[in-house]
């Protein structure tokens, strides 16, 4: 007889469906009407929840619409880290498996990323999600490193999480003039500039000697 999954296995995993409902749900309804004309009330519907629960799960339609692009990236990031071999050089894991999250982008990502180099609100909310970086990659780089220093691997985590964010930010450089909604208006685009891994090796680059330092720091 099969044991049933413990229920907070099972509330776990209904909070992570509604969530990719949501963002679903979301990322749809901007693609066909625009995100100045999607409402909360509209993404709950489609969701085939209550706009009490979504307010559960997300402060803005921005932060819905984006979800879409980084929906457990940060987690696939500490467990890309933390799946690589033992004698990987730190920094080169690190900066390898941002590269492959930030780069490996499915049709859906793709719509997400259009919608967002035409709001600035969009954009916004895709960089603050850099922040979200930091905890898993605290958790990895401790089981990594071992525990010498409380205090190394969340400085090292933050570190990533603004360097991917610098990266981000001049990736998706505004060139021209918004509105004062911050729409994209007829003279000015958000426009990605380069190659995106390339922009994030270039930031993630200082940080190796740090990385390599924690790295030979003799464990107790």
């Amino acid at each position: 007889m099969t044991t049933p999954p413990p229920a907070a296995g099972l509330r776990e995993r209904k909070k992570q469906a509604t969530r990719a409902a949501l963002s679903g749900a979301a990322l749809r309804l901007a693609v066909e009407r625009g995100p100045d004309h999607v409402r909360v009330e509209d993404i709950a519907e489609a969701a085939g929840v209550s706009p009490r629960t979504y307010n559960n799960y997300f402060a803005s339609r921005e932060q819905a619409i984006v979800s879409a692009v980084t929906a457990d990236r940060e987690a696939r990031i500490a467990s890309a880290v933390a799946a690589r071999p033992a004698g990987t050089r730190l920094a080169d894991a690190v900066t390898d498996s941002v590269v492959e999250q930030y780069t490996n982008t499915d049709e859906r990502e793709h719509r997400a990323l259009l919608l967002i180099t035409t709001r600035t609100a969009l954009r916004d909310a895709f960089l603050d999600t850099t922040a979200d970086i930091e905890a898993p990659l605290t958790a990895a780089l401790t089981e990594r490193l071992g525990d010498a220093s409380p205090h190394t691997a969340r400085v090292l985590a933050a570190s990533v999480g603004a360097a991917v964010r610098i990266a981000l930010e001049a990736w998706l450089r505004p060139t021209g003039n918004t509105d004062a909604t911050g729409t994209v208006g007829a003279t000015g685009l958000l426009v990605p500039s380069g190659s995106l891994p390339d922009q994030l090796r270039a930031v993630l680059a200082p940080l190796a000697p740090a990385f390599d330092a924690a790295e030979r720091r003799p464990q107790p």
